[in-house]
């Protein structure tokens, strides 16, 4: 009885010495263990589990134990635990007690015979305190009440196997999105066009570079997954908070670190190094990360081009949050200091290529390239901002942003390609088998550029959030720009393919422009809860741009129902307005025009203009006793004053003019959940169909002897992002008995889009240079836990965790996947459709450590 004795009350000094909180749960679970233990219990059970609420996220500071035993463990911030269990030798079985301020107190029978990797689940509790109602709330319960909104773990973003782990390969993956080429960041959303897209970062937008026509010439997105601590997405419907653009809403939020934290990742195409901390009395904390991507070794796997490839990029970005309030309540106000800077540099020395292509008579035909010459794209951005965040009263928060954006940017480009075309022999008796035979076409070409555009864009906000009372929110905000664009641009091209060069075969251009306006933007939304159950948001949004004079409003309503039934179903349903006004590339004319406007800029153009409807619905359900979600959504958009535009790689070439309707309507599938127990993974689905009726446009009509006739009106044909299935997959699992060892699945489908030749207008939207893309890209990891208990309590402020191994093949398929074609000419005038293929398969190795 003394010792016994003994190592109880060093059990409850021990709680006595924890933070409050972890002391507070670990105490109410210690508190059920009984003070006599058994003198036959020996052996000792190794039980492991993850803890999610009811949204199939992680809890963590969720107190773990053993009812009647002592002692006890927490979960960490993936709500995971493990817990050595006393093999008791009676009959009665062991009951496992989990317990959680503002969620309801779980016990689980434990079968040591069978059970040791578990999944559990707590629901949240609502209490009666005098007259007072509490109930738990989470940022998860939120999306319930929005219109095609998710929320993501920000780990899987870094731990799902992609070529350059960039944060958008997550998303490419998600219903509704579609992405045709692992090269680039971009990614459509519900039939729009990659600049059809929001990106927020701690409030403040997000650009990309303006002068990027191919997908190996980008660096790495703006979002670095290392910094990142809340993810929401929407595609589609979202609330007039949101600014203005057509297609959906990427909505980042980074980390305020409490404690030092850190990491450092290296693989065969580059490396991060991340570290964050909080001073001691919690009034300031910092983040930084710095990333580098080096690409050679994917663009030496591309099967079109073959050269010299010196590709680097390289950037950095900084969070120091400064809390100024009073002692008793430093979050009252704060000051956000946001920077980043990133360099972007890609030099090619192209020397040869080569492609095996089918033509229209089925004659298979190989295409010889020769290149001399350089190309060089540079691109330096600096963007940096400002955010005062004061809450005037409990229930009034004000912010003031202020942002600037400095982008420098240059292409240059002397490059010649001599081709010649050759079919091939497909007689297998013959001796040639496989050989060229009959030379079609030997031809060349020359491209020239010296462009040069340099962007500045400073904008001041306001934002305000007013909550009356626990059913309404009222938020609104103000927002102006200043925008200065400088655009140089000198380039030209000419094709020859029979010792002379006809106009029709030349293209120049040549332009010097300068734009400078003014934006303003503002916003008005209100959130009613009628009850737990039923939620109504309305508002809109106004905004005015001083080079087209126009101003445009937006009203947005969106309403969700939870089932009274089953409070795991909801209901959701949205309809609005969105405009996007437009920027500098919709407004610049694109070869092909009429020469006095090739370069010039379209000073008239109004903003594209999208009415949204979307109904759909959310369950959460238990299977195989862990939790799952299922998503599915219908919508329908109606597009009004649509800027045509072709796909040149990554490069959009608007037509410059409102001269178009469009329409865009499909439905989404998702289900998540436990597919693997501790895990989460995911399945999507997106079907859709987009046309549009270009005015005045149509095709020649002929009669029986070929003759043409007349023109007839082409009506609504397919737009360029026209992907009618688009199916992601993200599978996740580990070794059973072992979860330190993991193994990841991430794979994409999509069908094939429309190509067309430049210039020929009637076939545009028509023709059938389609191919699916398929890619699945594998990841295996060994995880090394490298921090013993003594260690946590003794060991220094800084030292390593863990440490990942990762061994990644990526397209394991081998799949030739499409990124385009290239047109050439033979000595006849016939064209040929050249097919250009992405990455082929590779293996990539990376190690992550984590301190």
């Amino acid at each position: 009885m003394p010792q016994l004795f003994r190592a109880q009350s060093a059990m409850w000094l021990r709680l006595l010495l924890q933070p409050r909180p972890v002391a507070l749960s670990v105490a109410l679970a210690a508190g059920l263990s009984t003070t006599t233990l058994q003198a036959q219990q020996t052996a000792r059970v190794l039980v492991t589990g993850t803890v999610l609420d009811a949204a199939g996220l992680p809890l963590e500071q969720v107190a773990v134990g053993v009812e009647g035993m002592p002692g006890g463990s927490t979960t960490d911030d993936r709500g995971r635990f493990a817990l050595s269990v006393v093999r008791p030798l009676g009959a009665k079985a062991p009951v496992l007690v989990i317990r959680r301020l503002g969620y309801r107190t779980e016990r689980v029978v434990l079968d040591l015979n069978s059970q040791r990797e578990l999944a559990l689940t707590m629901q949240e509790d609502s209490r009666a305190l005098g007259n007072v109602t509490v109930r738990g709330r989470s940022d998860a319960t939120d999306t319930r009440e929005q219109v095609s909104i998710l929320q993501l773990e920000p780990r899987t973003a870094k731990e799902i196997p992609s070529p350059f782990g960039d944060f958008s390969a997550v998303l490419k993956t998600l219903p509704g999105v579609a992405s045709t080429n692992e090269l680039t960041s971009t990614y459509s959303v519900r039939g729009g066009n990659y600049e059809e897209n929001l990106v927020y970062v701690n409030g403040f937008e997000v650009y990309r570079p303006f002068l990027v026509t191919a997908a190996a010439q980008e660096g790495l997105s703006f979002i670095n997954p290392d910094l990142v601590s809340k993810v929401e997405f929407s595609t589609g419907g979202w609330q007039p908070r949101f600014g203005d653009k057509l297609s959906s809403v990427l909505n980042i939020e980074y980390k305020q670190p409490e404690k030092f934290e850190g990491s450092a990742t290296a693989s065969l195409v580059g490396g991060t190094v991340h570290a964050g901390a909080a001073s001691a009395n919690k009034r300031i904390s910092y983040l930084a990360g710095v990333r580098y991507k080096n690409a050679t070794y994917v663009f030496n796997s591309l099967q079109q081009q073959q050269g010299r490839y010196n590709p680097t990029f390289y950037d950095g970005q900084s969070l120091i949050t400064v809390h100024l309030g009073p002692k008793d309540n430093i979050e009252r106000t704060s000051l956000g200091i946001f920077n980043t800077v990133s360099h972007n540099d890609f030099r090619f020395n192209p020397e040869s290529g080569q492609s095996t292509f089918s033509t229209a008579t089925n004659q298979l035909s190989r295409l010889y390239i020769g290149y001399a010459g350089q190309e060089r794209m540079q691109y330096d951005m600096y963007q940096g901002g400002l955010n005062l965040r004061h809450d005037v009263l409990r229930n009034l928060r004000v912010e003031l942003l202020a942002g600037l954006l400095y982008s420098r940017e240059f292409e240059y480009r002397d490059v010649e390609a001599a081709y010649s075309i050759a079919e091939i022999n497909r007689d297998q008796n013959s001796p040639d088998f496989g050989a060229d035979i009959n030379r079609r076409g030997i031809g060349s070409r020359f491209q020239h550029s010296r462009n040069n555009l340099t962007a500045r864009i400073a904008t001041l906000e306001t934002r305000g959030t007013w909550t009356p009372g626990t059913r309404s929110t009222v938020r609104w905000g103000l927002k102006v720009g200043r925008e200065r664009i400088q655009d140089a641009l000198n380039e030209y091209s000419f094709t020859d393919s029979a010792d002379f060069v006809p106009d029709s075969r030349r293209t120049r251009l040549l332009s010097d422009l300068n734009l400078e306006s003014t934006r303003t933007q503002g916003y008005l939304q209100h959130t009613v809860r009628f009850d737990s159950l039923r939620t109504l948001t309305y508002g809109a949004r106004v905004s005015h741009w001083t080079v087209n004079g126009q101003t445009t409003v937006s009203p947005r309503v969106q309403y969700a129902f939870t089932s009274a039934r089953n409070t795991r179903l909801s209901w959701k349903a949205a309809v609005g307005v969105y405009h996007q006004p437009p920027f500098y590339r919709e407004l610049r004319y694109q070869t092909g025009t009429p020469q006095a406007q090739q370069g010039a800029l379209n000073l008239e153009l109004r903003a594209q203009r999208s009415l949204h409807f979307i109904v759909g619905n959310e369950l959460r359900f238990m299977q195989w006793d862990r939790p799952f979600r299922f998503t599915g959504e219908a919508y329908y958009k109606y597009l009004t004053d649509v800027v045509p535009y072709d796909i040149d790689n990554v490069r959009l070439r608007y037509f410059a003019k409102n001269e178009a309707r469009a329409y865009a309507a499909g439905v989404d599938a998702r289900v998540s959940g436990e597919f693997i127990p501790g895990t989460e993974s995911w399945f999507s689905l997106g079907v859709l169909t987009t046309r549009e009726n270009l005015a005045g446009d149509s095709l020649n009509t002929f009669d029986a002897e070929g003759n043409v006739t007349g023109r007839v009106p082409k009506g609504y044909i397919r737009r360029p992002s026209d992907q009618r299935v688009n199916l992601g997959v993200f599978l996740q699992d580990n070794l059973p008995g072992n979860p330190s060892v993991k193994g990841y699945v991430n794979l994409v489908f999509g069908t094939g889009l429309p190509f067309s030749p430049p210039d020929a207008p009637d076939l545009r939207g028509t023709s059938k240079l389609t191919r699916s893309y398929k890619r699945a890209d594998l990841g295996f990891t060994k995880v090394l836990s490298l921090r013993t208990a003594v260690e946590q309590a003794n060991g220094p402020a800084v030292q390593l965790k863990t440490l990942w191994i990762s061994l990644e093949v990526l397209n394991v398929l081998g799949a030739d996947n499409l990124a385009g074609y290239n047109y050439v000419q033979d000595l006849n005038g016939r064209l040929y459709s050249v097919p250009n293929f992405l990455s082929r398969r590779l293996v990539n190795l990376r190690v992550i450590a984590r301190f």
